[in-house]
């Protein structure tokens, strides 16, 4: 085969492949962009069991800087907008919404039944007393809210942990199907109406 028609059928090929990858490589940043990943803040990514029920901050872009967190918001609200089409994602996120609200009410409670025992310490000026029938009662309350605490923080902010993980993980898995599903099922070469070499691909659709 003469040199310069082989440097034309080069030549072709390689415009052909470049296309190729361009169009790959948009559709990967499409659904990269897509798929977000999330990545909490250092100091709540090993909060683990019992650790102390503040808000979580995290971040979608690359940032390490404080200012580069947000907050969830104290019921992980401001996270579900990521979460969206992940089920396993969004039901651990309820879960956790579940534990704060149980946890807002353990500390109502607490709150009140000091609040009720207190009153009674100074319900009557002559004398003071610290252990009547109510008092007993308010005091009762209040252990039962404080053990009640332990059980209800234990695994709250794994659950919020989990949403996060369930999202990334899914969205690796989507990033990586996209990929496979552009990945070309046939490559041969094929010759145009003049006769001139070309690359051809061809992709199933699935």
């Amino acid at each position: 085969m003469p040199q310069p028609h082989l440097t034309r059928i080069s030549g072709v090929v390689r415009r052909v492949a470049f296309v190729a990858l361009c169009a790959l490589g948009v559709s990967a940043t499409a659904q990269a962009q897509q798929s977000t990943i999330i990545r909490l803040a250092p100091e709540d990514q090993n909060r683990g069991q019992n650790g102390v029920q503040k808000n979580f901050y995290f971040t979608t872009g690359v940032g390490t800087m404080e200012s580069d967190y947000q907050s969830a918001g104290f019921f992980g609200q401001r996270l579900r907008p990521y979460l969206a089409g992940n089920q396993e994602a969004l039901d651990n996120l309820n879960r956790y919404r579940r534990q704060k609200w149980l946890f807002l009410a353990e500390r109502l409670t607490f709150v009140g039944a000091v609040g009720v025992y207190g009153q009674q310490v100074l319900a009557k000026d002559e004398k003071q007393q610290y252990f009547n029938t109510q008092q007993q009662a308010a005091i009762g309350v209040a252990a039962f809210s404080l053990l009640s605490n332990i059980f209800i923080s234990r695994h709250t902010n794994s659950h919020f942990q989990r949403a996060v993980e369930a999202h990334n993980a899914g969205s690796t898995a989507a990033r990586t199907g996209a990929l496979y599903q552009l990945r070309p099922s046939t490559v041969g070469l094929t010759a145009s109406r003049n006769g001139q070499p070309l690359l051809a691909l061809s992709w199933n659709l699935r």
